[in-house]
């Protein structure tokens, strides 16, 4: 039987099951450890099951999110850097997409930083743990070779937050597309490895239509006007706060005209309350205005 390649790695043993699980590396089933001992699966197992000294409580269930959504989280071990370059990048969005076609889930925004790693993810089949499990291992065997390196890649378990409304949605976007920025590295709008531009009409790997459409959809492929929409929605207001803030930013003579029949003042109306960062479709459903009208509002 052929020996593993850990050289070092020693095997776990979990006594309630009397069986032999694979090293940290990843060694295939069916070779031999350093140890002499025969491997029976790989390191997920392994992971699964490696405890502290003297601490056997198992691990607590994942959070289920009751609509599908998660904001997932990768980190490299050890803070340890994923990506030395832009083909390790680009490697890792090719091994997302090809797992998100296999199994069905949808990437909604994602952000790959030097030594972590943010996914927003839709899952109705509820397949999360396997398919970010499918994801890591892909990469870090890729990883692993190209940098003659064994071991771990990822932290042990990947966090995953629920995302239960269409306010959290957002806000995780935000979130996601604002992390480069808030590390200091670059704003949003300039930083390449982000679905950020995405959201203003460059294909890749989300799929933008839930939050666009939540946002009010396109207006005539006004990407600036998309733009300054996402913008003005990092801090999500209610219908009640926004009706009480148009109250007090409108005159009365303003306010009845968005139920009048003058076009130009209506719309002069409708770019204020947009200004105050109001999305289209919170409009829409607070005037009862269409949303196309009220995204062709201009000054």
């Amino acid at each position: 039987m052929p020996p593993c390649h850990c050289a070092t790695a020693l095997c776990h043993w979990d006594g309630s099951h009397g069986t032999f699980f694979g090293c940290a590396t990843g060694c295939a089933t069916g070779t031999r450890c350093a140890t002499g001992t025969v491997l029976m699966a790989h390191f997920w197992v392994h992971s699964r099951y490696q405890t502290k000294a003297g601490n056997n409580m198992p691990r607590a269930s994942r959070q289920l999110s009751e609509s599908g959504y998660y904001h997932v989280v990768l980190r490299g071990i050890g803070r340890q850097i994923l990506f030395e370059d832009n083909n390790e990048r680009q490697v890792f969005l090719s091994t997302v997409k090809r797992y998100r076609d296999n199994l069905g889930f949808k990437v909604i925004a994602w952000c790959l930083m030097s030594n972590h790693v943010h996914l927003l993810l839709y899952d109705p089949n509820q397949i999360l743990s396997e398919a970010v499990k499918r994801i890591a291992l892909s990469f870090a065997k890729q990883h692993n070779k190209r940098h003659d390196h064994v071991g771990h890649v990822f932290e042990d378990r990947f966090t995953s937050k629920p995302i239960e409304t269409n306010e959290q949605l957002i806000a995780a976007v935000n979130y996601i597309h604002n992390n480069p920025q808030k590390a200091g590295l670059a704003s949003a709008q300039s930083y390449k490895w982000s679905s950020y531009k995405e959201y203003l009409g460059s294909k890749g790997l989300s799929d933008t239509s839930i939050v666009i459409g939540y946002l009010g959809g396109w207006s005539n492929n006004n990407e600036s006007e998309l733009e300054y929409q996402i913008q003005c929605s990092r801090t999500y207001i209610t219908d009640a706060e926004a009706k009480k803030l148009i109250t007090q930013t409108l005159s009365p003579q303003e306010q009845e005209s968005l139920e009048g029949q003058d076009k130009e003042a209506r719309d002069r109306a409708l770019v204020r309350i947009k200004e105050l960062g109001i999305a289209v479709r919170q409009i829409e459903r607070l005037t009862g205005i269409g949303r196309n009208i009220i995204s062709r509002a201009h000054k």
